[in-house]
């Protein structure tokens, strides 16, 4: 799958970095750290459930992760087929 160049490597964020950017950094720049941004009680919960640990896999399959369900506000409105 395409392209695989690496432009300025010392600044490769690392996958745990990546999905901090897209969750509790997100909510911290939108000042609602306070209410979102970790799965913890008393939260929303906005998230996805994937086929496979993204942290246990070669970081060039990621993209082959398929979402099996999604959550918004603590309520299921996604399930994959089977």
């Amino acid at each position: 799958m395409g392209y695989s160049a690496v432009l300025l490597p010392e600044q490769r964020l690392t996958l745990t970095q990546a999905l901090k950017s897209f969750t509790l950094d997100a909510a911290y720049g939108a000042f609602q750290d306070h209410s979102m941004g970790s799965l913890v009680p008393g939260m929303w919960a906005d998230f996805i459930l994937l086929d496979r640990d993204i942290f246990k896999v070669a970081p060039e399959t990621l993209w082959q992760a398929k979402v099996q369900q999604t959550w918004v506000a603590g309520q299921q409105k996604y399930q994959a087929s089977m």
